[in-house]
């Protein structure tokens, strides 16, 4: 069986996102989509949010497993008994970013092999921050993020929880 451990923060899953896990999948046996914790960044969901809004934005994907890990990606992904890392790419900026990160993973695990996948070019421009970025001053999301993803965002403005 083919396995690939599709990683990220996905705070909020995008249709880009969506694009990437839609193609992965025919690419592979199962795609385990992995929400992991990034220390860098400043969550709009909490972790077990994410893991339901990217549940709910893939049900109709068949060979899709929705998780979430902390730690070292290369030790999930040893532990999900594959050796494969699918990233999305969007631009050379997000290239070189990954790049540098897939040559470190190698280096510290060398059966670990990292294929990137461009997202298709209507979503080139999309991003987790930049969707923070519009629904936090009002502009509008539809078409960007999943329905689910989109009515959960102005719930969050809303209330001003974020």
């Amino acid at each position: 069986m083919r396995i690939a451990v599709c990683p990220g923060s996905f705070d909020p899953v995008t249709n880009g996102h969506l694009d990437i896990f839609e193609r992965a999948s025919n690419m592979y046996d199962l795609l385990i989509v992995a929400v992991f914790h990034n220390p860098n960044k400043k969550p709009m969901f909490t972790m077990e949010e994410r893991v339901e809004l990217l549940t709910s934005s893939t049900q109709h994907i068949s060979n899709i497993k929705i998780d979430s890990f902390s730690g070292l990606l290369n030790d999930y992904v040893r532990q999900q008994n594959t050796n494969i890392i699918v990233r999305g790419l969007r631009a050379l900026s997000d290239f070189e970013y990954e790049f540098q990160r897939a040559l470190l993973i190698k280096k510290v695990d060398p059966v670990i092999e990292t294929v990137f996948m461009m997202t298709s070019s209507e979503y080139s421009f999309l991003s987790s921050s930049g969707i923070k970025e519009l629904a936090k001053f009002g502009g509008k999301i539809k078409g960007l993020v999943p329905e689910c993803v989109e009515a959960r965002i102005k719930e969050r403005m809303k209330a001003s929880e974020y």
